[in-house]
């Protein structure tokens, strides 16, 4: 018998799939939301492998606690030796794009030109010296909210100045080069246990900077309603789809991505990156609760859902034989 599974997540909305993987093998997985709750520091945790897919999003849902309640939890499992799956550390690097910006560059891979304002009056001076187009974004995002290209530094002067200004949720704003696309895509790429699942591309054109796969998220940005309908599975017409499987995609990037994960123990992640009109690949975004889209599922060699239930299968197996 192997040990449990435990999912540690705050938004049931994203689930399901990963739910549905786990019943077609047969696999129980206990679901542990982290919204609220109570946690005695006295008691030791249960056995069992902990998988962590908290959100940098989750105020966004009014799920305010849910950062520091898994930081508490996290801590706690792992001071008693327990596994966890994106664990401790990297729950700090998805609370924080400056932390997954510097973690990139000194594994070697090329981000957009970026500078962090500490503080609503410092966005003007960290702007000083960028060419326009440029754009600001919150350190602690999720989803591309709070997302924004300014043409001209009047512009952004207003916009700060203004009260529609958006508040990040921890105070820092990035300032960030805008990169001119040589086409209007990003490409995310999937990787769990050390292994390349898939590549997607999100079409900027129609899905701008909100560009969550996760089908719940998808909004049609022309009216402004979800493309999934309620209960559906797959979008209804391909050509809504925002997302779609990036076929044949081999490039040397994945390794880099592969050695980038294990340089900072991400076991399950999503990695973002933008070709621009220059020649450059610069990864900008690294999402360690990374969701899968429906469509993409429908024609891809592999389950990427499937992938991550028989890699926490397998280090159930592993956790049970050692300590038999």
């Amino acid at each position: 018998m192997t040990l449990p599974i435990y999912a540690l997540h705050e938004n049931p909305e994203w689930f399901p799939p990963f739910a549905k993987a786990f019943a077609d093998r047969g696999i129980e997985v206990v679901e542990w939301v982290l919204t609220d709750g109570v946690l005695d520091l006295d008691s030791a945790p249960p056995e069992g492998i902990f998988w962590s897919r908290i959100s940098a999003s989750s105020h966004t849902r009014g799920h305010t606690l849910s950062k520091d309640y898994t930081r508490a939890v996290l801590s706690w499992l792992e001071a008693h030796g327990r596994r966890t799956v994106n664990g401790r550390r990297v729950l700090e690097l998805e609370m924080s794009k400056v932390d997954q910006l510097t973690a990139l560059r000194a594994a070697g891979i090329e981000t957009p030109r970026t500078v962090a304002a500490i503080g609503r009056d410092q966005i003007l001076r960290a702007a000083q010296g960028f060419p326009t187009p440029l754009i600001l974004k919150h350190n602690q995002g999720g989803k591309g909210l709070g997302v924004r290209r300014f043409d001209s530094f009047p512009e952004l002067e207003a916009y700060v100045g203004s009260t529609e200004f958006e508040e990040p949720v921890d105070g820092i704003t990035l300032v960030q080069e805008y990169v001119q696309a040589a086409t209007p895509r990003i490409t995310r790429v999937e990787i769990v246990g050390g292994e390349f699942v898939y590549a997607i591309d999100a079409d900027t054109a129609r899905g701008g900077f909100q560009l969550c796969p996760a089908d719940a998220c998808e909004i049609d940005p022309g009216t402004g309603r979800p493309i999934m309908p309620p209960g559906a599975t797959i979008a209804p017409e391909i050509g809504q789809q925002l997302f779609t499987l990036r076929e044949g995609f081999d490039h040397p990037i994945i390794g880099k991505y592969i050695d980038f994960a294990a340089r900072t123990g991400i076991e399950v992640l999503g990695v973002e990156f933008i070709e621009s009109a220059d020649g450059r690949l610069l990864t900008y975004d690294v999402n360690t609760n990374t969701n899968y889209n429906a469509n993409v599922e429908a024609v891809a060699p592999r389950s990427a859902p499937a992938a991550l239930v028989d890699y926490l299968v397998r280090l159930a197996s592993e956790g049970d034989a050692a300590a038999a």
